[in-house]
């Protein structure tokens, strides 16, 4: 059996370890992809590599974790330097992208998450508001970062494309659960085709999860086990 300098632990039902998953990828980084679920039990070498938050993904590299999606991406754009640069060259570039990947986290998919976890009509309808407001502003973002090319980073994926790109299943999901439209041709074209073009890039298509797998997993755990917490 082979041995891996890079191990990946986590499931890519969690949009935050397609982030890794897609970035290696982009990067031709050989590596193990170790599955974990993201209601099960945790292994000793997942606690003793992430004993703060307890969270996935991690990545090991030799025997030194690391944690958190964007800060992974970020490792992995510095250390495999000779692959395809992830994160803008240009400082300014480079600030805009880590500003809306943090918006992305820290507000916007919150806010589209809630749209299924809401008790009420109004909670929903609010929740749905600030997600669409939030694609409606980063439809503006996609035209000054693309610079007339088809994805965030230019022409090939770059560091908010993955930021953004990994929920795009989970938006589906969404959509259908709710019965609702988020990245639609109508409102956000731009995003729209970003999407398409997204999804069926070498380095992406093969790491989303299907649909009707990620709705299963939603419906009968995702949802349940957190509103119970609310």
């Amino acid at each position: 059996m082979a041995s891996y300098e890079v191990k990946l632990l986590g499931t890519l039902l969690s949009p935050f370890v397609i982030r890794a998953k897609i970035a290696l990828n982009l990067k031709s980084v050989e590596h193990e992809f170790m599955e974990v679920g993201i209601f099960a039990k945790k292994s000793d070498l997942f606690l003793k590599s992430n004993p703060v938050h307890k969270k996935m993904p991690i990545l090991i590299h030799g025997d030194r974790p690391i944690c958190e999606s964007l800060i992974i991406v970020q490792y992995i754009d510095k250390v495999w330097a000779s692959g395809p640069v992830i994160l803008p060259s240009d400082p300014y570039d480079r600030a805009i992208a880590r500003f809306w990947a943090a918006y992305l986290d820290d507000k916007w998919f919150r806010r589209i998450r809630a749209i299924i976890l809401s008790q009420g009509e109004e909670a929903k309808k609010a929740a749905l508001e600030d997600g669409i407001h939030g694609l409606v502003l980063l439809e503006e973002a996609f035209t000054k970062c693309s610079k007339g090319e088809k994805f965030f980073g230019g022409d090939k994926i770059g560091y908010l494309d993955i930021a953004l790109g990994c929920f795009l299943v989970w938006v589906r999901v969404i959509e259908i659960m709710a019965n609702v439209s988020l990245i639609d041709e109508s409102t956000t074209p731009q995003l729209f085709k970003w999407a398409q073009d997204f999804c069926v890039d070498d380095a992406v298509k093969d790491v989303l999860p299907e649909t009707d797998k990620l709705m299963e997993f939603v419906q009968f755990n995702y949802v349940a086990k957190l509103k119970s917490r609310l």
